[in-house]
């Protein structure tokens, strides 16, 4: 009979020391764990208690209290197995030898760091000494009781029930000698691994094709749809249309062969890829990676920054309107936007603390129902103003070249509304983590995506020619860069009022689906280069909330940042281009071509392979052009511009 070994004194002390470095609040909340290990090299067991002191504590402190063992050559017949425990959480006691049943499948633990056993003991070397034996035929028994994990630490599972999570021995081993080894992937025979587990090891997603569909409105129909009648302006109504008809064919095309590269491999079964980023690294690699990032998250900055540029004028517009009403349009109801920026960045500050891309789903929703009403609001007044001028204003080649606009100014204007357009159908750098979010299979992530690509890109479409088209016949060569916004309309005043809150509403939630893989990038690359830091890990109970210090205060900076340039360059339909411009083509179109050709193996110099590099190289063309005139404009708006005095 071998002597059983103490779970803390078992280890050197330079381990021990190790070990108490590591420990981290953001692995999982236990509240109790009976142990009793069996080990096949000295045929011996042991028990310990882990219990979790206090919810404000820096470290997650464990507690081993070992229970008391009469030594015995095999167990007595009045021996009881055990029972559940009476508390509302459930517990599972779960056997380590193969012979005793289980009583229910659970998933396996899983957790992404080391959780140390034995640090800050309880009791002392004589009270662990006295129990330090017990017969090797006592049939161990394990016990894991995990309380619900706050939102900001691991998302062990998505409700708030407290199931009871299988302890295996292997894990258990690693727990001893120092830390958990990676999520381990869900077995297709293991009927609780697939009950709460993704192939991945990562709770069960839960998105749906709506789900989706919601987020890939609220990014698409956005501000951009305001811009449309001033780019069909310039372009005339046969170029305009037609350019508009393009770029949607454009973005559906690319978004469904972007969404086949969700997985690498098999798009039905492969390893999943998490962002945009993670597709690059796994079917391109090297120096695209870089490149993709660099050109991915400047976009989404640049977004946030339009939407604040965006969300300041609609709510100027409501000042401006009411002003108007009560002192008639000689009045120039000057105001400054910096106020409403200022306004809008602490409301986003507020929403910024929401962890996840998971958890936006409700506001998704809420902009998505914004954006149809005040696209349906300023398509109701193009309508009633080209009734009221008795038929459709606009040419087919659009502005006349004339006192009012050269004919340099003519081509500016004219690749401005193509950067326009594009931006308006801007979604594909999101495409990937909004997949990440659906629960598949069956149907497969790639055929859902493809479902809500095809019903979403639609349906935008269909609004953004009525829109645009509505609002150039209103007010033809007049039509201003902002419909609801650059008073083409001045009544009827309230409802002006309707759809100018309906945008700031929509901006809200435009801005956190377009921010939440910025913020996502950077808290991963932060808990991966600084894991033992307290700073990034800890987080602050405030009633049923989690607030994480790191996320608080980055989060913040990063809506201050966008908020002050903002103030510096309020050119909203130069902003608007330039970011169409930039972003589409290497985001849109060349990285899933590239990545498509990779995947399935295309040949190259084949058919296939030759028209999909033609409509990359297109795009590039299109949208270099955009781009400089997108540039040229705001080099027009900064002579008489000065800093925070719009």
């Amino acid at each position: 009979m071998a002597s059983v070994f103490s779970l803390h004194a078992q280890l050197p002390p330079a381990e021990r020391s190790r070990q108490r470095a590591q420990i981290r609040p953001d692995i999982i909340e236990v509240t109790a764990v009976k142990v009793m290990i069996e080990t096949h090299t000295h045929n011996a067991a042991a028990c310990g208690r882990l219990r979790k002191a206090g919810q404000q504590d820096d470290d997650l402190r464990a507690h081993c209290d070992l229970t008391n063992f009469r030594s015995s050559p095999q167990p007595t017949q009045s021996s009881k197995p055990p029972t559940q425990d009476t508390d509302k959480d459930s517990s599972l006691f779960l056997p380590t030898s193969p012979t005793q049943k289980q009583v229910s499948p659970l998933p396996p633990l899983y957790m992404a760091s080391s959780l140390p056993i034995g640090h800050h003991t309880d009791t002392t070397a004589a009270e662990q000494s006295s129990h330090h034996h017990c017969l090797s035929s006592r049939r161990p028994q394990l016990r894991l009781r995990a309380s619900s994990p706050s939102p900001a630490r691991r998302r062990l599972h998505h409700s708030s029930r407290h199931p009871s999570l299988f302890l295996t021995p292997t894990n258990l081993k690693s727990i001893i000698h120092g830390g958990f080894a990676q999520r381990p992937q869900a077995r297709a025979g293991n009927a609780g691994a697939a009950e709460w587990l993704d192939d991945d090891g990562r709770p069960r997603r839960t998105g749906t094709f709506w789900t989706a569909s919601a987020h890939i409105i609220t990014a698409v129909i956005g501000s951009g749809v305001l811009s449309l009648a001033w780019a069909i302006a310039q372009l005339g109504w046969v170029a305009g249309p037609a350019a508009m008809l393009l770029f949607a064919f454009v973005t559906y095309y690319t978004a469904t062969l972007l969404a086949e590269c969700y997985r690498t491999g098999d798009p039905d079964t492969g390893k999943r890829n998490y962002t945009y980023m993670d597709a690059v690294r796994s079917n391109l690699g090297g120096a695209k990676v870089a490149f993709c990032g660099v050109i991915q998250y400047a976009n989404l900055v640049g977004v946030a920054i339009g939407y604040t540029i965006a969300s300041s004028i609609s709510m100027q517009a409501i000042r401006r309107a009411g002003c108007f009403h009560k002192n008639g349009h000689g009045d120039p109801c000057k105001s400054s936007s910096n106020p409403y920026m200022i306004l809008f960045g602490l409301v986003q500050i507020l929403f910024s603390q929401i962890p996840d891309f998971d958890q936006i789903w409700w506001l998704s929703i809420v902009a998505a129902v914004m954006s149809f009403t005040y696209s349906s609001i300023g398509l109701a007044l193009g309508i009633a103003q080209t009734v009221s001028n008795g038929g459709f204003k606009g040419s087919l080649t659009g502005i006349s070249i004339g006192a009012d606009v050269t004919s340099t100014q003519k081509i500016w204007h004219s690749l401005q509304a193509f950067g326009d357009i594009a931006f308006a159908y801007s979604f594909s750098n999101i495409l990937i983590e909004i997949q990440d979010t659906i629960k598949a299979p069956p149907p497969s992530e790639s055929k859902v995506m493809q479902k809500a690509t095809r019903l979403s890109v639609a349906t935008t479409t269909i609004f953004y020619m009525l829109c645009g088209c509505m609002g150039y016949a209103a007010f033809g060569d007049n039509a201003p860069d902002n419909l609801l916004t650059g008073f083409g309309f001045y009544e009827p005043f309230w409802l002006l009022d309707i759809a100018n809150v309906a945008i700031v509403v929509h901006l809200v939630g435009a801005y956190q689906v377009f921010c939440q893989p910025i913020f996502a990038f950077v808290e991963r690359r932060a808990n991966a280069t600084w894991p033992d830091s307290a700073f990034i890990t800890r987080e602050l109970r405030v009633g049923p909330f989690a607030l994480s210090v790191f996320r608080l205060t980055w989060r913040s900076a990063f809506v201050c940042l966008t908020t002050v340039v903002a103030m510096l360059l309020p050119f909203f339909g130069n902003v608007v281009g330039f970011l169409g411009a930039v972003s589409f083509w290497p985001l849109t179109v060349y990285f899933p071509v590239e990545m498509y050709i990779k995947q399935r193996r295309v040949p190259r110099g084949s058919t296939k392979w030759i028209c999909l590099q033609t409509l990359s190289i297109s795009c590039l063309v299109v949208s270099i052009a955009a781009a400089a005139g997108s540039i040229a404009d705001v080099i027009d708006a900064l002579k008489v511009y000065r800093p925070f005095s719009s």
